[in-house]
């Protein structure tokens, strides 16, 4: 088999390099376009479209995340043990593009919008549309994700070290080049409005490119198919750690008498079965896992990036000058960050702490969790401004009314429990009863002819339409109303028209506005469109600019190099080479653990101030942080490969010993054969003999 191998990969070679991980790069950089082009517009489309709030949407999100981080374990499994790297990464990677398409079907309004307002009619279709797609993806991204790698790594022969070390760089760049790029370009998309009936903000498109980016790179991999070196299913390192766990603990428990000689460690218990070798191996993993306990807190914090702080972007102004960001593109700061900080911290920062103390991985991971401790304090200081800025909107139990006179006489209105309330230019007034919904905010508009309906916009004696170049408002007959629109930032001239005449009437829109424009019943001179319309301002524009969360974004960043980075380079220096995959293993579970303590806060805690909640995680990854201090404090680093050697070297005298036996009853045997021939046993005598030794 080596020789097969060895012959494959050297008949297919581009500057030394095999052409099989060509395919493998371009596979990897549209993988990681297509998961986080999905990822950066997830949350608000569980907020703007499926019409969920802040809470509920920051929970499924984090479910999503920890399922993504839960996968890679059971790809691990798959690929080692039965189907291999090439068929697990094909099998699962379709189960990944149908998951990115059923996404992208899921977020197309019109398949339910039979009314054709602009929103979906059946909600639910929707939802299990895209649960089922985010299930799906999970299950896909996950899976292939410890897979691509070392699939790539295979390719390369023993002796070509140079360019495995190389291709790894190149695959790791791909990753964060597709991370980067898809964080700019599908905020943008999602931003454009598109739709058959009605134009609303384009979510089919924003998951639709991803999803042709995952096609892609299934097609590409597929096409290298017959350049690949395909190894055999080895077995996988995880299930046997787990048996020999298992069989330790299952044998201490049966012999915990006292009749039963006590052993060093719990672990020693597999030495009926197991070698003391993968037991002294285990041993190390356990004590770097032991560590992980306190790790899952940081990633509570870090995976907000994508919920909450892109929902607290969507109340703050993205204008900056000549560009405008998008809530979801403040996201590419931490990649942007993380090209700058990772050589900066390697060639500057480290060296010069070391020379005033002795700063190891453990300490560098302490100082991690304090920089994301520091981010979400600054969040909560942001999040303070903002509220300053935001209206006060009705809590559960409360509700809120706003009176708006489109009459052409003052007018007294007398609410039960409240002062009378002047308003101006009214000519009628008939009492109604007025249910209001706790928890929400309504208009009440008093209108000039009470024999009419409710109405909103339209004074006039006829029916109007009105549009701007992106969004069709609608017809709105005469005393009537429209639905809201959303609209983008900036200047938008509104057309209005009826049959017999039109005018343009235009108003400047700033982040998070929220306005009602009346058009008068004496609108009839086109040219005064401008100044007979009336806008009243519901909701002030966001003043709280994006650029307040820089801080946060670099506080939480440089926590990112200081402890992911570390970690895992501490990890691997702490356990022998066969181990490093179920380390990965725990890794990944202590991010899935993470975001699954999100999802509990958000949906148990309930707390009523964001900020509050800020400042309640990074107290508890502060508490965290001390506890994991004292952990690092008493921990002793060790040399993984001098153990396993004085394993060897035992295991080299015990086979000189047995080799040294061996040899003196072959010498017992040959006197014996070569000796006396009056020997006088029988023959079962004999055999007996030579069986024993």
């Amino acid at each position: 088999k080596q020789v097969k191998r060895s012959s494959t990969l050297n008949n297919n070679k581009v500057l030394g390099y095999p052409i099989s991980i060509f395919f493998i790069v371009v596979n990897e950089f549209c993988e990681r376009f297509s998961y986080y082009g999905m990822r950066a517009v997830l949350v608000l489309y569980f907020k703007y479209f499926l019409r969920w709030d802040n809470d509920l949407a920051t929970s499924i999100y984090h479910t999503f995340v920890a399922l993504c981080y839960l996968t890679p374990i059971l790809g691990a499994i798959i690929a080692d043990s039965w189907l291999g790297k090439f068929k697990t990464i094909i099998y699962l990677s379709i189960v990944y593009a149908i998951g990115q398409v059923t996404m992208a079907v899921s977020a197309i309004h019109d398949i339910t919008d039979k009314d054709r307002d602009g929103t979906p009619d059946n909600m639910t279709f929707h939802v299990a549309m895209s649960m089922v797609g985010l299930f799906l993806i999970a299950l896909g991204t996950g899976g292939i994700k410890p897979c691509v790698s070392a699939f790539g790594g295979d390719q390369f022969s023993e002796h070509q070290v140079r360019q495995r070390r190389t291709f790894f760089s190149v695959f790791y760049l791909c990753i964060n080049g597709g991370s980067l790029l898809s964080t700019i370009i599908t905020p943008i998309l999602r931003a454009q409005e598109c739709g058959i009936y009605t134009q609303e903000k384009c979510y089919s498109l924003a998951f639709g490119v991803p999803a042709a980016l995952m096609v892609v790179a299934l097609v590409v991999f597929i096409v290298g198919s017959g350049m690949y070196y395909k190894a055999e299913p080895q077995g996988n390192i995880m299930l046997d750690v787990c048996k020999c766990i298992g069989f330790a603990i299952s044998n201490r428990v049966r012999h915990r008498g006292k009749q039963y000689p006590k052993r060093k460690h719990w672990m020693d218990w597999a030495e009926d079965r197991y070698d003391k070798l993968l037991i002294a191996q285990i041993k190390m993993v356990l004590k770097v896992l032991f560590l992980y306990i306190p790790l899952p807190m940081f990633w509570t914090l870090f995976d907000q990036k994508g919920s909450r702080w892109t929902l607290q972007a969507t109340t703050m102004d993205g204008n900056f000058g000549a560009l405008v960001i998008q809530p979801d593109q403040m996201q590419t700061v931490n990649p942007i960050l993380i090209l700058t900080l990772v050589p900066i911290m390697d060639s500057l920062i480290y060296p010069l702490i070391q020379k005033c103390v002795n700063f190891t991985p453990l300490r560098r991971m302490t100082v991690g969790m304090l920089m994301a401790a520091i981010a979400f304090v600054c969040a909560g200081l942001v999040q303070i401004e903002i509220d300053k800025t935001l209206p006060t909107f009705p809590s559960a139990s409360q509700s809120q009314l706003k009176l708006l006179n489109m009459g052409n006489s003052p007018l007294t209105v007398n609410l039960t429990g409240l002062d009378p309330i002047d308003l101006p230019a009214v000519v009628n007034l008939e009492m109604k009863t007025i249910p209001l919904a706790k928890g929400k905010r309504q208009t009440l508009l008093i209108p000039s002819n009470t024999a009419e309906e409710w109405l909103f916009v339209n004074g006039m004696g006829m029916a109007l339409n009105v549009s701007t170049p992106g969004v069709y408002v609608g017809l709105i007959d005469s005393s009537y109303y429209s639905n809201y629109s959303l609209v983008n930032n900036g200047k938008i001239i509104f057309t209005i028209w009826s049959d017999t005449q039109a005018c343009n009437y235009s108003r400047e829109f700033g982040f998070g506005s929220s306005y009602t424009f009346y058009i008068p019943g004496n609108l009839s001179n086109p040219h005064t469109c401008q100044n007979d319309i009336t806008a009243t301002e519901d909701i002030k524009p966001n003043t709280a600019h994006m650029a307040l969360q820089i801080p946060q974004y670099f506080f939480i960043t440089a926590g990112e190099v200081m402890f992911s980075v570390t970690g895992l380079e501490f990890s691997y220096s702490q356990a022998p080479n066969n181990m490093k995959a179920v380390l990965q293993a725990g890794w990944l579970l202590t991010v899935a653990i993470g975001n699954f303590i999100v999802l509990i806060v958000a949906e148990v805690a309930k707390i009523p101030e964001q900020w509050a909640e800020y400042i309640l995680f990074a107290s508890l990854l502060i508490v965290v942080c001390v506890i994991f201090s004292i952990m690092a404090h008493f921990y002793t680093y060790i040399n993984p490969a001098e153990i396993e050697a004085q394993f060897m070297k035992k295991g080299d005298d015990n086979d000189e010993d047995d080799k040294k036996q061996l040899q003196k009853g072959m010498e017992m045997v040959k006197r014996n054969s070569t000796g006396s021939h009056s020997y006088d046993g029988d023959d079962d005598d004999d055999e007996r003999k030579k069986t024993k030794m």
